[in-house]
């Protein structure tokens, strides 16, 4: 490891300040760059602290440095990934009543292009297009929130970020001039809604914490009055949602936060909207409201843990009856409505599963349409007219790109209408997906899927790739993805850890993963890789570790419990500096995350609690694997200070010769870089990393 030497390990100023809440007090050496207008500084990076902006240049000189020696092997992987998508590739149409539109992407584009013909004619007109677009505003970051047209086809409204911070600027034009024919609407969440008559747009306003809280109506036309506050939430830990019915009649708010809902509804013709609440909120109740041929539909976790739906006539006076009942470690899914159909999902053992119901009959069957054991199915709607048989349903497994067919639910016909291609080439047949069941600390049975290619060797000298999340109820679904595909050839078995905290096993599987139970997440992943050790798909010191975000947590919890299982940790965004993050109630994620992660400042019991995991709180003197650790300076979600400081006390504390390598993107958000290439660049230079260490290069 000589080559550690020739250049200078960057070194962060120590500045010590002694923390303390409830009678504890800790040590913090670096929390000096953390500040107080941080909120201001994702919005412009020229109000960054000089001396934190050139320790994040010097760590990117060293990151650059030590991995200088993979740029050829980064232009590989950019080019194979890349060469495995089709880049002149077009969606499949969808129909509402005078047109159909699809997106297309261009081989030399990196944004998409939104097309559209009247039906029956073959005359193509493009009305939006990405790379254009950003090159008339002359930015280097262009986040697209949200593209719409109206609903008689006039205008398109359209959302944008240009920081990556996340923050929205809505723009609606008139398709035929293009001109510009409203106000700019700026600190908005993204996401518009045309009102039936296309003569407002409902929208949520962020507000300085970056929380949309407020649901605006604006009038199109207006330049200068303010905007109609249809709601505001009053709660800081909610955020709300604005969405028109399944049959139209109705506009729906939702406002929630990660564990608990409320809705409210008017009527689409209502001339000054007047929401009216339909079930008051519960604390730990979610419940989400359809309205579907005079009837309401509640997808909800009330008495049923792993949610139901009920059905009532009426929302004013309200009966409600079972439509599907709970099952147990079943997750229901909610509905989609054809005239004479319902679709619905489950999940169970970290698999989904589709159910059609024949409205006139009343019976309901399971739609298969894979033998693979392994895959992840999913419908859409092929048109805006519900009185069809028609639908697009598609699946992928790990091993096999997404296939959809045009399906006839009425006579079971089906037709490939789009399949994935992979233009460099790609055969199913030369890789291994298994499905297995790894016993936890406490004895319950975790899935793991792993991909391998067929001549990979389990004789525990593979090198292997060990992926988790676990947070937020979020489901690692077990899908096709292009780009793992360059670790797989090269020998690295690819596994995926459903560990808890996700929703793979049902809500029970969320909550055995968050708030005081948030250890068995960190300790599902490190029996994960045990098993993996003692059944020869790797061995000790040569799993790599990979997450990002909350799954960075995770990392660093296990990086710091168990290091002598990985020969080196990939972490993208992650949230490390768990406590000072949950300390601060003004970040804008904290306040919502109390029912995920605690409250510390409120909470003794919570305090301990993450005291005794957060990363950054309990890093030791001892030897770490390789670590990469990747961040963007206008991430609003995991603040770039937690991954700086964590790297500063690492280099500070670590006993190893090991790479320790943080790059941060400049000009990025919690997404990463903008545009399909960005994103390339960026798996490319993890993928890079990992067979550096693994000895591939």
């Amino acid at each position: 490891h000589k080559f550690l030497y020739k250049m200078k390990v960057p070194q962060l100023r120590k500045k010590s300040e002694i923390k303390s809440c409830h009678n504890i007090t800790w040590e913090d050496n670096y929390s000096w760059i953390h500040q107080k207008d941080i909120l201001e500084v994702l919005k412009d990076k020229n109000k960054l602290n000089p001396e934190v902006r050139e320790y994040l240049e010097q760590e990117n000189g060293f990151a650059e440095f030590h991995l200088k020696d993979t740029e050829s092997l980064q232009k590989k992987l950019f080019n194979e990934i890349k060469g495995r998508i089709k880049l002149d590739d077009e969606s499949l149409p969808y129909k509402d009543h005078t047109y159909e539109y699809w997106t297309k992407t261009t081989a030399k584009g990196n944004y998409s292009i939104k097309l559209r013909k009247k039906i029956n004619t073959n005359l193509v007109e493009e009305i939006w297009n990405g790379d254009k677009e950003k090159k008339k505003l002359g930015v280097e970051y262009f986040g697209i929130g949200d593209l719409e047209v109206s609903n008689n086809d006039k205008y398109l409204a359209y959302s944008l970020d240009i920081k990556g911070s996340e923050y929205y600027t809505i723009f609606i034009r008139d398709i035929d001039s293009n001109k510009i024919i409203t106000k700019e609407i700026n600190d908005t969440s993204g996401s518009i809604l045309f009102s039936l008559d296309d003569k407002y747009i409902f929208y949520s306003k962020l507000d300085e914490n970056h929380r949309a809280r407020k649901i605006f109506r604006h009038e199109i036309g207006n330049f200068k009055n303010p905007d109609e506050l249809i709601f505001e939430e009053r709660s800081a830990a909610f955020t709300v949602i604005i969405s028109l019915s399944s049959d139209e009649k109705y506009y729906f708010i939702s406002t929630s936060d990660h564990n608990t809902s409320e809705q409210y509804y008017f009527l689409v013709d209502e001339k000054k909207p007047q929401p009216k609440l339909i079930r008051k909120r519960k604390k730990g109740i979610l419940y989400s409201i359809s309205a579907w041929d005079n009837k309401f539909y509640n997808h909800t976790n009330e008495q049923a843990e792993d949610f139901k739906i009920d059905i009532s006539e009426s929302l004013e006076n309200q009966i409600w009856k079972p439509f599907i009942e709970p099952k147990k470690e079943v997750l229901i899914g909610s509905c989609v409505f054809l005239k004479n159909w319902i679709i619905r999902s489950e999940t169970s053992n970290a698999l989904d599963k589709l159910f059609v119901r024949n409205l006139s009959r009343g019976s309901e069957e399971e739609l298969i349409f894979s033998d693979e054991r392994v895959y992840v199915p999913n419908i859409s709607l092929r048109q805006k007219d519900r009185n069809t048989d028609e639908i697009y349903i598609g699946y992928s497994s790990p091993k096999t790109p997404s296939r959809v067919y045009l399906y006839n639910l009425s006579n079971k016909s089906k037709k490939l209408v789009k399949e994935q291609i992979i233009p460099s080439g790609h055969n199913p047949n030369d890789y291994i997906v298994e499905r297995v069941e790894f016993k936890s600390h406490d004895e319950r049975l975790v899935p793991l899927t792993i991909t391998r290619h067929k001549k990979t060797k389990l004789d525990g000298s593979a090198n292997l790739l060990l992926y988790g999340y676990g947070s937020y109820g979020n489901s690692m679904s077990p899908g096709f993805s292009s780009t793992r595909i360059s670790l797989i050839n090269r020998d690295i078995i690819w596994a995926t850890a459903h560990i808890r905290g996700g929703m793979e096993k049902g809500m029970k599987w969320w909550k055995e993963g968050k708030l005081t139970n948030k250890k068995n997440t960190f300790k599902d992943y490190i029996y994960a890789a045990k098993y993996l050790i003692e059944n020869k798909y790797s061995s000790e010191g040569k799993i790599i570790g990979m997450g990002g975000s909350a799954g960075g947590l995770l990392m660093g919890a296990v990086v710091n419990e168990a290091p002598e299982l990985f020969l080196g940790i990939i972490m993208a965004v992650p949230f490390v500096d768990s406590l000072t993050t949950n300390l601060d109630h003004s970040l804008p994620l904290t306040v919502g995350e109390f029912d995920e992660f605690g409250n510390a400042k409120d909470n003794k019991d919570h305090f301990n609690y993450i005291f005794s995991y957060a990363p950054y709180n309990n890093i030791k003197k001892m030897d770490y694997p390789h670590m990469l650790i990747t961040t963007s300076l206008s991430d609003n979600r995991v603040l770039f200070d937690e991954p700086a400081k964590f790297t500063a006390k690492l280099r500070d504390l670590k006993t190893d010769n090991n790479l320790l390598l943080l790059k941060t993107e400049m000009n990025a958000g919690h997404g990463g870089k903008s545009g399909r290439d960005g994103a390339i660049e960026e798996i490319a230079l993890d993928y890079a990393f990992a067979l550096k260490i693994s000895k591939k290069i």
